[in-house]
């Protein structure tokens, strides 16, 4: 997709460095000291569940400024049910460009792209505050619970979309993140010595 001066397109081997680069300044200290998005990228392009034709950068003036990668997901439901879904993230923007609009630039379009390679519906962690704007809902509403909290808690922070109309109609399930995204923290240290070094500042609104 081209459209002004930005360029979506997919993923190649030439460009990890840069989005592991681009990630970890976009996460860099937000959630936690440090960050492990740039190792989590790393660990998942070669997981069973990675979906490599929704692996997207965006491009502007020849530098990549955004990312964003599917994930294979499931919902089971209270009858013990596998139902197929997606989910995507981290979702990168580098820091100059944050709050330009790229961001959902971005998501609008790699939702449109799992739509057509026939996602039924999209299940993530994130901020409402964000995410509503294209179309998210706190799942919970949907019956739709979190793997990690109690069943039946509203959970504010797990969201939910339908691709297809009607996809999870009927359904009440329990959605559990892929594995892939659970990393080990130590071989995480080890990945971002290659980068150049920053400091690790413990700041309001971290969460881990």
């Amino acid at each position: 997709m081209k459209k002004d001066s930005y360029l979506i397109r997919l993923e190649r081997p030439s460009d990890y460095f840069e989005v592991e680069n681009l990630t970890r300044e976009a996460f860099w200290n937000i959630y936690r000291p440090g960050c492990l998005e740039h190792y989590v990228i790393h660990v998942l392009r070669s997981d069973k569940d990675f979906v490599p034709e929704l692996d997207f950068v965006l491009v502007k003036d020849a530098n990549i400024i955004g990312h964003v990668m599917y994930m294979h997901a499931t919902i089971m439901t209270d009858d013990e049910s596998k139902v197929p879904i997606m989910t995507f993230g981290p979702i990168s923007i580098a820091p100059q460009y944050k709050r330009q609009g790229y961001g959902k630039i971005l998501l609008d379009y790699s939702m449109a792209q799992a739509k057509a390679l026939g996602c039924g519906a999209l299940c993530i962690e994130g901020n409402l505050d964000f995410y509503g704007k294209s179309g998210f809902v706190v799942a919970g509403s949907k019956g739709i619970y979190y793997y990690a909290a109690k069943k039946g808690e509203i959970v504010p922070y797990f969201l939910l979309k339908e691709l297809k109309k009607g996809y999870l109609d009927g359904i009440t399930g329990t959605y559990h993140t892929p594995q892939g995204y659970f990393v080990d923290k130590k071989q995480a240290a080890i990945f971002d010595a290659q980068f150049l070094p920053k400091e690790k500042k413990i700041l309001p609104g971290q969460i881990f």
